[in-house]
């Protein structure tokens, strides 16, 4: 659920109205450690910190609890992926190269070839169109 959440969010906010923000992230024009497309992890854990505030407080809603905490689980998933073994931000997990991982890569090469806010494709991080894993499998690096 998160992934379609993350695509919708990604095409319709990332690269519409938000696009002030996420700019910096498809135009490598800075030397900064932070972009302003940072700003999403805060933007993005609000609506996990709200859940978990509204389950702590009302017993009836703990369920809000695991929401939350579902939410938390795919943003630490998300950093992992994205900022870590794509664009390598911070170097670990540099020689990971099973299929999975290029397919995720290329979809995301794909996504920044396009500079623009304005056509892009391969919106998603985790799961990214099955082509590029039929690539993926067919190449061994």
């Amino acid at each position: 659920m998160m992934e379609g959440v993350t695509w919708l969010t990604h095409k319709f906010v990332m690269h519409g109205f938000l696009w002030t923000l996420h700019q910096d992230h498809h135009y490598k024009d800075h030397d900064a450690i932070l972009e302003k497309n940072d700003l999403f992890f805060l933007i993005f854990s609000i609506p996990a910190i709200t859940l978990f505030a509204i389950g702590t407080y009302f017993s009836e809603l703990r369920f809000l609890i695991f929401i939350g905490g579902g939410i938390t689980l795919y943003g630490m998933a998300y950093f992992i992926v994205h900022e870590i073994i794509i664009h390598q931000r911070i170097s670990y997990f540099t020689r990971i190269n099973n299929f999975y991982f290029r397919a995720i890569r290329k979809a995301h090469k794909i996504h920044h070839k396009k500079l623009g806010k304005e056509h892009g494709e391969c919106f998603g991080m985790l799961l990214v169109p099955l082509k590029y894993f039929k690539e993926a499998l067919k190449t061994k690096s």
